[in-house]
């Protein structure tokens, strides 16, 4: 039997518990569903913004617009971004590693 089917199942018969009894409430307060893939995507969108910033200080300075210390930042803080962004997907693919050498 598939982890999939496994999790499909219990979550059935939970919630077939649950209509069962009708009256009893969950004490615990209900999580707010987070989306992992928007999540992901406002990162990456994040992280595209912040390069984008850091490319228009670069021509501006080029063009003598912008100053030194406001580039050397903005580059600082592209590269922060891209560290954590890559330390997360890490993170990320070492968790799913584990969990697929998880025995059933």
């Amino acid at each position: 039997m598939s982890t999939a089917s496994i999790a499909n199942n219990a979550y059935q018969m939970a919630a077939r518990l649950q209509q069962q009894m009708p009256g009893v409430e969950d004490s615990a307060p209900k999580a707010e569903m987070v989306d992992f893939g928007k999540m992901v995507s406002e990162a990456v969108g994040t992280v595209v913004d912040k390069g984008q910033q850091a490319d228009d200080k670069a021509v501006g300075l080029i063009e003598g617009k912008a100053d030194v210390v406001d580039v050397v930042t903005a580059i600082a803080e592209t590269e922060l971004a891209l560290e954590t962004m890559v330390a997360v997907r890490d993170r990320v693919i070492s968790a799913y590693e584990e969990i697929m050498r998880m025995p059933i």
